[in-house]
């Protein structure tokens, strides 16, 4: 009786069918999914082209995304590990196999161009690693290669049981023979192989339940040789002469078909068995691979490790405890939190930026807990915002085992060598190493810098050259002669569009076109773009510009603005994508023209230029806690005089890492007190980001409320009144005024409070216990003190369950205004809603800017009020809750870009300046050891 044939085309149809089934189904887990093969091909050979044809036919029924990268015979070795390890390094390939023979002029290595694959890519299953998982049994941890598992799958197929049958190999190769005795051996049979040196072949072969044949010669294995009813899978592919066929010859395996089929139970045809199995097992191996990165990288998927504290009492200097502690390599901790290798750019050992299409691969993701960390109104003696925030981060992480992210902005450097000192956090809670967090970091305030100044330089270049020449000779400059034509550069295409001039050739406009062209006929009385420098200097408040002879007496008062005032910043910490960003850098207005049009940075031709400058600085930078935690520091507009909070980029990224919302949660800052920075972050960041926070923590401390009860002046340098170190609930109870209104506040909008009394020796039980009380009493969700200063995350635990509570309480989030409301009506709002005023006066230029812009188009904005940080009120003395007053609106200013106008309440410097003696009295290096010290 003839052998039942296995027919190698109906297995992998039905194997490719499950395998489309399979990449349908990550589709819905996640609709931007797509398993993805690179086949790598040196040469140009025949054979080679017909296989990988074949492969990628396979791939694109079933649904993988297959390339084909093809590299000349000119390619060396060096040039092909290269393109591997391009390949290894990109998130969006989950198989890599080197077609064979590398067919190259130069001499290659096979095997190390083999095991350049990344075994995680290894849908060959070639490499030493998956070799040697597969001959220790881990069938679980590896690739199988793809012919010996197609055979696996055929004798599978014939219902025949593997386990205890006596199995004959014949081949050794690394390809077929030496894997598929392992894949026997470990599905339970004995296993013989054998090969050219084994004695009596025929008598091994005829002892054989199971025969696999990979030798490479023509019909060696006889059907005599075959034990009656064995199962026969011949891998051979040979070509004999044939004179039937056109081709002068036909090919058949490595078994004599005819009369093996006359003893075998079951046996491949050659072609139509093995061949068709090989790739569909590749296509197997590779939707495996995606499979195996999918569910690695699932958002939230966390495998991290913590920073276990030394703490020493007394605590030391912020400087020495960060040094003592010594940071993972950030692309480690990149790893831990779900960041692929290409998604992370290294800078240097502890910090990294993070790329931006690491959004679009989470997109599908959920995300976690969304809570904002803001404090009472902000007194000289320090509430510790941003020491509370870390040691919270690393009180539901290291210590709540909860997948935890916190955002912070970027210090400014004014304040580090001016009156503040560092802003990393203090104690054992801060964000290490705190000389890279507040020195440079990678560089995107001076970006900024750089990119204001530019904006800056071209309005007064463009209104110089205006000045100085004639309509056509401006023309003919702005659109110079190149190889005898003049063209139009995409950036002046889209200014003709602006004025309704639908012409793409220079020489076809009229004299008329060409003068609305050229001239943006700038009022220099209207420039509203200043200068910028992250440096504390109050004699650039004012200046006067254009003094050189060079500039034809074209002077005019100017000021500079310190860097993180600039509208770039508000851009950088809003926008959500890099087109998003250069939209938002081309809608700055900058000035307004005589006729009362505003000149934005698209008009003078450098919104561009300026998208270069910020390419990189869009990006988020991650760092880490002291105990380990991630951080992303990014952006960091002053919430004075902008709007004071980190970026929406690494806010959204951050509650897609942290994943659901179950054991998932994202903290950011918003600067100053609550009446500014969570204003701002409610009704700006809020509004432009889509998300709605889950919490507000408001972090207040005993002293800081004494001061706002009344309690004496401290001046710098000298001991604290005994107010502030001696028990005193009467002035305690009076400055919780100030608490109760910042809750309020943010009751506004509809989310729980919970309150953070950051403790401090000198406090007593009373007056702890009396500030929870009042918190609770004004509505808080819960008042919780905490000593994380002291013992960092342990010391924020009972916080952390509380914010945790929270989060499941039911929010009723709302805006403080409609944006649609007349712009003097949103100030008022604020004014009365937040600072508690009785009303606005909105002084004659503040007037005359509303009139302005609503005429404009801009009134419908939302409002980023410019006030002085130190009290509720625009008079920066008054502390605790101020009433009867009445908000004077000296001016209005429009960051069209950025997306809000501000009105500048009071008198309020947009650039601070140096006190008596500032913070850079005590820092220096050390040469020998290249320390900074005397850094906070």
């Amino acid at each position: 009786m003839s052998a039942q044939i296995i027919s190698g085309k109906e297995v992998s149809a039905q194997v490719r069918e499950c395998l489309k089934k399979d990449v349908g189904q990550m589709k819905l887990q996640d609709p931007n999914f797509r398993p993805g093969l690179v086949v790598l091909q040196v040469g140009d050979r025949d054979d080679s082209n017909l296989y990988i044809s074949m492969k990628l036919k396979a791939a694109a029924e079933i649904g993988i995304n297959a390339t084909h990268m093809r590299l000349p015979k000119t390619a060396t070795e060096e040039e092909v590990l290269h393109s591997i390890t391009e390949v290894n390094e990109n998130s969006s390939f989950h198989g890599l196999i080197v077609q064979l023979p590398l067919d190259s002029i130069h001499k290659i290595d096979t095997e190390k161009v083999t095991n350049a694959v990344a075994p995680e890519k290894d849908v060959d299953g070639l490499t030493s690693i998956n070799a040697g998982k597969l001959s220790r049994g881990d069938l679980g941890d590896c690739f199988i290669p793809c012919t010996p598992n197609g055979c696996m799958e055929l004798i599978r197929q014939t219902g025949v049981s593997v386990a205890g049958k006596r199995a004959v190999v014949i081949g050794r190769s690394k390809i077929v023979g030496a894997p598929m005795h392992d894949l026997l051996l470990w599905n339970h049979a004995t296993v013989t192989t054998c090969h050219s040196k084994t004695v009596d072949l025929p008598g091994e072969v005829g002892k054989a339940d199971i025969l696999v044949v990979g030798i490479g010669k023509a019909e060696m294995v006889k059907g005599d040789w075959i034990k009656k009813g064995a199962v026969v899978i011949d891998c051979g592919i040979n070509h004999i002469p044939d004179k039937s066929k056109a081709s002068g010859k036909r090919v058949v395996g490595d078994v004599h078909y005819a009369s093996a089929k006359e003893q075998a139970g079951f046996i491949t045809p050659v072609p139509g068995g093995v061949g068709p199995m090989t790739v569909a097992m590749l296509m197997a191996n590779t939707v495996l691979s995606a499979k195996r990165f999918l569910d690695s990288h699932k958002s939230g998927n966390w495998n991290i490790s913590y920073t276990k504290l030394n703490l020493q009492k007394p605590v030391p200097s912020d400087i020495a405890i960060s040094r003592s502690c010594v940071p993972k390599p950030i692309d480690r901790l990149a790893r831990e939190v779900g960041l692929l290798s290409d998604e992370v750019e290294l800078y240097g050992k502890t910090k990294a930026k993070v790329q931006l299409n690491i959004i679009k691969r989470l997109q599908a993701q959920p995300d976690g807990k969304y809570v904002v960390v803001t404090g009472i109104t902000p007194t000289p003696l320090g509430e510790g915002k941003s020491t509370t925030t870390i040691g919270l981060v690393q009180a539901l992480g290291a210590h709540m085992k909860l997948n935890v992210f916190a955002c912070v902005r970027q210090p400014s450097q004014g304040p580090t060598f001016g009156i503040k000192g560092g802003a990393a956090g203090g104690g054992y809670s801060q964000v290490i190493p705190m000389e890279e967090f507040n020195l440079h970091l990678t560089g995107d305030i001076h970006a900024i810098t750089a990119a204001n100044n530019l904006v800056a330089a071209a309005i007064d270049a463009r209104m110089f050259h205006e000045a100085t020449q004639s309509d056509k000779a401006l023309y003919n400059r702005l659109v110079p002669l190149s190889g005898g034509q003049r063209t139009f550069s995409p950036i002046q295409i889209n200014r003709l569009k602006k004025l309704g001039i639908e012409k793409t050739d220079p020489s076809t406009l009229t004299e008329e076109e060409i003068t609305r062209f050229a001239r943006l006929d700038i009022e220099p009385s209207s420039v509203t773009w200043q200068r910028v420098l992250d440096t504390n200097d109050r004699f650039l408040r004012k200046i006067t510009i254009g003094q050189s002879p060079t500039e034809k007496g074209h002077t005019r008062e100017a000021q500079f603005d310190i860097t993180v005032a600039s509208e770039i910043m508000a851009v950088l910490a809003l926008t959500s994508s890099l087109e998003d960003m250069r939209q938002r850098l081309a809608k700055m207005v900058v000035a307004t023209s005589r006729s009362g049009e505003p000149i934005t940075t698209e008009d003078l031709g450098v919104s561009g230029a300026l998208t270069v400058l910020m390419r990189d600085a869009i990006k988020p930078n991650l760092m880490q806690t002291l105990e380990g935690n991630p951080v992303f520091v990014h952006a960091g507009p002053f919430a004075n005089i902008a709007h004071g909070n980190s970026s929406i980029l690494a806010d959204k990224i951050a509650l897609k890492l942290v994943g659901p919302e179950v054991h998932g949660f994202q903290l950011t800052e918003a600067g100053f007190g609550a009446d500014i920075g969570m204003e701002k972050f409610f009704n700006i960041k809020c509004r432009y980001s889509g998300l709605r926070p889950h919490v507000v923590v408001l972090v207040a401390t005993v002293r800081a409320l004494k001061m706002h009860g009344g309690g004496p002046t401290v001046t710098a340098g000298m001991p604290l009144p005994k107010e502030y170190i001696e028990e005193n609930l009467e002035l305690l109870e009076k400055g919780c005024s100030n608490m109760r209104k910042q809750i309020e506040n943010a009751q506004h909008f509809g989310v729980p409070v919970v309150v953070a009394v950051n403790g401090f020796k000198t406090d007593t039980e009373a007056e702890l216990d009396l500030v929870c009380s009042m918190a609770k009493a004004a509505g808080a969700f819960d008042a919780v003190r905490c000593s994380h200063w002291a013992e960092g995350g342990a010391g924020a635990v009972a916080l952390g369950q509380a914010v945790q509570r929270a989060s499941e309480a039911p929010s009723n989030f709302k805006f403080l205004y409609d944006l649609e409301l007349p712009i003097a009506d949103k100030i008022r709002i604020i004014g009365q809603k937040i600072y508690g005023a009785d009303d606005i006066e909105l002084l004659p230029e503040a007037q005359r800017k509303v009139e302005l812009y609503t005429k404009q188009g801009f009134g419908n904005l939302p409002i980023c009020m410019a006030k002085t940080h130190l009290s509720l009120s625009h008079e920066a003395d008054k502390k605790g809750v101020p009433t009867g007053f009445v908000l004077p609106i000296r001016d209005i200013r429009a960051s069209v870009g950025s997306g809000f106008l501000f009105p500048l309440v009071g008198t309020m410097p947009t650039i601070p300046g140096l006190p008596t003696r500032p913070c850079f009295y005590d820092i220096d290096l050390d040469p020998e050891t290249e320390q900074v010290n005397g850094l906070f």
